[in-house]
C-alpha cells in the first residue's frame, strides 16, 4: 500500500511541473553579442546634435543619416568638399545647403523607388563648416567650431586667455564685402556685463584678436 502511495505522488510532482513550464512566459531572444533583447538592429541616432533645426548644413559637417529598420543604408559620413554625401542606392546627394529636415525628405523621396515607406532621420553630429578663428595671447589658438549663435565672450572662454592678454584691447576681424572691419571688444567690462553690444554675434571666418 505504501507503494502505491509513493507511485502516485510522484506522478503528481511531475504533471504539476510539466504544466508549469508549459504555462511559464516565453523569454525574448537576447543579441549574440551583447545578451540584451533587441527587436530591431538598426542603431539608434544620437540623441543630441551640437546643430540646432534650422540649421544649414557645410561641407566637412558629420551627419548620422538613418533610415528606420534598414542598418545597411544607416550611416555616419562626413560632406564633402562639393556639398554632397554618398549614400547605398543612391550614390550622391546633395547635402550642403540644406537643414536636416530638408535633407531627410529628400533622401525619404529618393528611396521611395527602393523601398517601401522609408522614414529616414538626420542629424548633425559635428559642425566643421562653419568655423572662427582665435590668436593671440589665448590657451587654445587656431580654429574652433562656431555653433550657432556663438557669441565673442563664448568662444573667448572656451579658449581661454593668457595671463599676458590685454582685455582691454582685443577686437574681432570681419570681412564683410571685400573689405576688413575691425570690431573693438572690453572683455572686462563684458564679463561685469558691461558694453553688452560688444558680445557680437560671430560670423563664419570672423577672426578674434587677443593682444
Amino acid at each position: 500500500m505504501t507503494s502505491i502511495w509513493k507511485a502516485a505522488l510522484t506522478a503528481l510532482i511531475l504533471i504539476g511541473s510539466l504544466a508549469w513550464a508549459q504555462g511559464a512566459p516565453a523569454q525574448p531572444a537576447a543579441s549574440p553579442a551583447s545578451g540584451k533583447t533587441t527587436s530591431d538592429n538598426t542603431a539608434p541616432p544620437p540623441s543630441a546634435s551640437p546643430a540646432g533645426p534650422e540649421y544649414v548644413i557645410g561641407p566637412d559637417d558629420v551627419l548620422h543619416v538613418a533610415v528606420w529598420k534598414e542598418a545597411d543604408l544607416t550611416a555616419t559620413l562626413p560632406v564633402r568638399p562639393d556639398g554632397k554625401i554618398s549614400l547605398p542606392l543612391l550614390d550622391d546627394v546633395q547635402a550642403a545647403g540644406m537643414t536636416p529636415k530638408q535633407l531627410a525628405a529628400s533622401v525619404t523621396e529618393k528611396l521611395r523607388k527602393y523601398i517601401a515607406d522609408p522614414r529616414v532621420t538626420v542629424v548633425v553630429t559635428a559642425i566643421n563648416s562653419k568655423r572662427v578663428f582665435l590668436v593671440g595671447e589665448v590657451t587654445h589658438p587656431g580654429a574652433t567650431a562656431m555653433l550657432p549663435n556663438m557669441t565673442v565672450l563664448q568662444a573667448l572662454s572656451s579658449a581661454g586667455l593668457t595671463q599676458f592678454a590685454n582685455t582691454k584691447r582685443i577686437y574681432v576681424l570681419r570681412t564683410e564685402n571685400g573689405k576688413q572691419r575691425k570690431l573693438p571688444v572690453n572683455y572686462r567690462q563684458l564679463v561685469k556685463g558691461e558694453q553688452i553690444d560688444q558680445n557680437y554675434l560671430l560670423q563664419p571666418g570672423d577672426t578674434i584678436v587677443v593682444p
